[in-house]
């Protein structure tokens, strides 16, 4: 061998060592960048799947709190309750959104005089006074009304404000009733339970807070089914559907 060829093996052997040694140190590198990668993306996935795990637990258990007060307030009243002539008054005048005579009083409670309803009257208001309650029964037109005191008014127009934005026209109430018995219901169903196109009176129940979208109806074209809300339940004083009247219960309209 000649001295040029063995300078030719030296340098072949020597590039593949130069090449092995450039490359290690980024592989090094790089190996230790990924592995602190990795570690920080686990803490942080650790701390992601902590708060997830955590959020549920915490709206369950206020869910079981709001549901046991729920509870406390729907205890069932008792069997008898004593009707005396100062129950009965307060309990007509509370139903009632007109002022009543006290001869009227005498006659719908079958019992006592004049004079004795306007007794009751008297310490019905004295107990009222003393516990600080937001009402009193006053005498207007020659006969008695409960009223809210004046101090109340401000919340008092809220409430009558919320009851004109809620108040409904015949034929949304009719969507609505249709909407009540027959959820989820398609906007055909009910178009063809009422004769005329009712998309107009839906998206105004909506707007309401009346109804709203439960889903969509497993056939062709999917339209969406409507259901009613929370605050259908409210403003009809229904604690839930089922406490809606039975159907057969219901009276039709007088021509």
């Amino acid at each position: 061998m000649t001295s040029d060829e063995k300078m030719d093996t030296d340098i072949e052997q020597a590039e593949p060592t130069e090449t092995s040694e450039t490359n290690a140190a980024p592989e090094t590198e790089v190996a230790d960048n990924t592995d602190w990668e990795e570690v920080s993306l686990s803490r942080e996935g650790d701390a992601t799947l902590a708060e997830t795990v955590a959020e549920p637990v915490a709206e369950t258990q206020e869910d079981i709190e709001d549901g046991e007060d729920l509870a406390e307030e729907q205890e069932p009243e008792p069997d008898e309750i004593e009707a005396t002539l100062e129950t009965v008054v307060e309990a007509v005048l509370f139903a009632s959104d007109e002022p009543i005579s006290p001869k009227r009083l005498v006659d719908i409670a079958e019992a006592g005089s004049v004079k004795q309803v306007n007794q009751c009257v008297k310490a019905m208001n004295k107990k009222y006074r003393e516990g600080g309650f937001s009402f009193r029964i006053e005498k207007i037109s020659g006969g008695y009304q409960m009223m809210t005191l004046s101090a109340f008014n401000p919340w008092i127009t809220k409430l009558i404000k919320v009851r004109s934005d809620n108040k409904l026209t015949p034929a949304a109430l009719e969507t609505l009733a249709i909407v009540a018995y027959k959820q989820p219901i398609i906007r055909a169903d009910i178009e063809a339970i009422r004769g005329v196109a009712s998309g107009e009176i839906l998206r105004n129940l909506m707007y309401k807070g009346m109804v709203k979208i439960v889903g969509r109806a497993e056939v062709i074209g999917r339209p969406m089914l409507y259901g009613t809300t929370k605050k259908f339940l409210d403003v009809f004083g229904l604690n839930a559907l089922k406490d809606l009247p039975k159907i057969e219960e219901l009276k039709a309209p007088q021509s």
